[in-house]
């Protein structure tokens, strides 16, 4: 992990807002892990395609989460993917 880490800045999920607005975070390498709090049924777009919505926490602060839509290949791959998982 340290050598993943390496010149890398990690961004808690509860800090993204802030870090967002007072940073130009295209940038800056970063990274960031959630936790997957909750998985929406997976719903079909006005295209016909379906997509599924995570909401994703760092166990910090369990008020400040981020939606993750996942579409396409990402979709047909993690859909599965349980409720806890990091």
């Amino acid at each position: 992990m340290d050598r993943k880490m390496a010149n890398r800045k990690l961004i808690r999920l509860s800090q993204l807002k802030n870090k967002l607005a007072a940073e130009n975070l295209e940038e800056i390498d970063w990274v960031t892990f959630g936790v997957i709090v909750k998985k929406v049924t997976p719903q079909s777009a006005n295209n016909g395609r379906t997509f599924s919505i995570w909401r994703l926490n760092d166990l910090r602060d369990l008020n400040q989460c981020v939606s993750l839509f996942l579409f396409g290949d990402v979709h047909k791959e993690h859909w599965k993917t349980d409720q806890g998982t990091v």
